[in-house]
């Protein structure tokens, strides 16, 4: 089988969707989830309009494909042309159709139009850096170029959803954390392809949150559990059960295990695994293995108690990079009979419509003040930095950092600031429609998730339908409320 972008893009987040995506048998498979298309499209849909609108002169070959399109993409390097679109080379077992090749002093450098941001992480005061998933599909198109003598050197390009050129240095190091280069990854992981492709080696599955979005969800996870696989406990990934499967190969073996033989001073026997971290996996372990098992407090908490409470909730279209709803369940003196969903919502994808939805929001934050503000991930936090970013004259930056400040006000993010440091739980995971469905809470909606929230703005978008705009708020107001139904969970425990 030959390697191609797609292949390395889908190893970088799980090797076993490559073996199975090469060698599973369909009939095992999910449904594509309607999100997914919808990114499918939208990405078709941004690479076209890119296109449309390029100044610049470039050779289509769009309308060619295999054999022909390989040809025409030789013959237009050969010539010198300065921008070829939608080309196709091929080496030895590597196979690569990127968006661009652009012709530069050396030979041609590769580009590839993403509906995404050309980096991942920034932010807070942080830089973004190249995503790995894109690395090493640019990084095949380089090594496909130097195996045709066509290459200007190990560098490439992102046209990102921003209009923005990310540029790729694929010899530079990552980071003082990460000195491996981009290209020394691509190695690894094209090596890796090359095994599992060729039956070398056959890779595990790993419970992770990205697995809910592929088509071999429901096949994975039975395999996993049938394995008790290690991957099941919260936070313990793929990367740590690979360090400790071969000692502990069973979420059963660690919660029988005895682990002060692995225990050497402030350190393990497993490679960055240290002693509190071991003893939290085996303390979830034991739980996923106990019968009735129930959750804990393993350290106080302190949550502000007022007569009024809002529990916050923030929908985003990340492709349209736009914030479409904010939403809030208020409950006043604990009276649940009683509660009001408010919320202030984005009529259009636009900045004027995310602008006065933002401003709805935080008048209503300001005129409710003192209340107690309860959210679930840092995520609310970033993006009011952002909105507040766009649209200054709606607050200030310091009213931002005062709000989410659990120092300066009573809004506690229940996941970080509680979840993560003070509970345990017996779940596979902790996000907020687990822990809210073990406590006996259910969403109305079928099919309740944020990415089917992206998918139903974008129906919205497309035809005002109020029905689909009334499923967007359930879903949002029912977020709210499971918000709501863990801050009483959690104010029931016990240590």
């Amino acid at each position: 089988m030959r390697v191609t972008a797609s292949i390395l893009y889908n190893l970088v987040a799980c090797p076993q969707r490559v073996a199975l995506d090469a060698f599973g048998d369909p009939n095992e498979r999910d449904e594509i989830s309607p999100f997914v298309q919808l990114l499918w499209e939208k990405g078709s849909l941004f690479e076209k309009e890119t296109i449309a609108a390029l100044a610049l002169p470039f050779l289509d070959l769009s309308h060619l494909e295999g054999a022909e399109k390989e040809q025409a993409t030789l013959d237009a390097m050969r010539r010198g042309e300065p921008l070829i679109y939608s080309g196709r080379i091929s080496s030895d077992e590597l196979l690569g159709i990127p968006d661009l090749l652009r012709k530069e002093p050396g030979g041609y450098v590769p580009g590839d139009i993403k509906s995404g941001a050309g980096e991942e992480g920034g932010g807070d005061d942080a830089e973004g850096k190249p995503k790995l998933t894109y690395a090493v599909q640019l990084a095949l198109y380089v090594d496909v170029l130097d195996q045709l003598g066509f290459s200007a050197g190990r560098r490439a390009f992102v046209w990102d959803v921003h209009g923005a050129e990310v540029l790729y240095d694929l010899d530079a190091p990552q980071g003082p954390k990460s000195p491996t280069t981009l290209w020394q990854e691509y190695q690894r992981t094209l090596n890796q392809a090359r095994a599992i492709l060729n039956r070398g080696c056959k890779p595990q599955g790993a419970y992770s949150s990205v697995c809910k979005m592929c088509v071999w969800y429901s096949h994975c996870l039975a395999d996993l559990s049938e394995a008790d696989d290690l991957t099941l406990i919260p936070q313990l990934g793929r990367s740590k059960r690979d360090v400790m499967q071969d000692t502990l190969p069973t979420v059963a073996d660690l919660a029988e295990a005895n682990l002060d033989g692995f225990i050497q001073g402030k350190k393990t026997i497993f490679r960055g695994i240290g002693p509190d971290t071991l003893k939290a996996f085996q303390a979830r372990a034991r739980l996923l293995k106990t019968a009735n098992a129930k959750p804990y407090l393993k350290a106080p908490v302190q949550l502000p108690l007022l007569p009024l409470e809002l529990f916050f909730d923030i929908e985003v279209d990340p492709m349209r990079d736009i914030c479409y709803l904010h939403g809030f369940v208020e409950r006043r003196n604990g009276d649940n009979a009683a509660e009001r969903f408010v919320y202030f919502f984005a009529d259009e994808p636009t900045a004027a419509a995310e602008q006065r939805a933002f401003a709805g929001a935080w008048a209503y934050i300001k005129s409710s003040r003192p209340a107690g503000i309860f959210y679930y991930s840092k995520y609310e936090r970033t993006l009011y930095r952002k909105l507040q970013a766009k649209y200054a004259h709606v607050c200030s930056a310091d009213e931002i950092e005062e709000l989410f400040d659990p120092m300066r006000s009573p809004t506690i993010d229940l996941y970080f600031d509680v979840v993560l440091r003070a509970t345990e739980w017996p779940t596979r995971d902790y996000s907020i429609k687990t822990l809210a469905r073990y406590l006996g809470f259910k969403w109305r909606d079928t099919n309740p998730s944020g990415a089917a929230s992206i998918e139903w703005y974008d129906q919205w978008v497309n035809s005002n339908e109020s029905t689909v705009k009334q499923r967007i708020l359930t879903y949002n107001e029912d977020d709210c409320v499971a918000t709501r139904v863990l801050l009483d969970g959690v104010r029931r425990l016990r240590i």
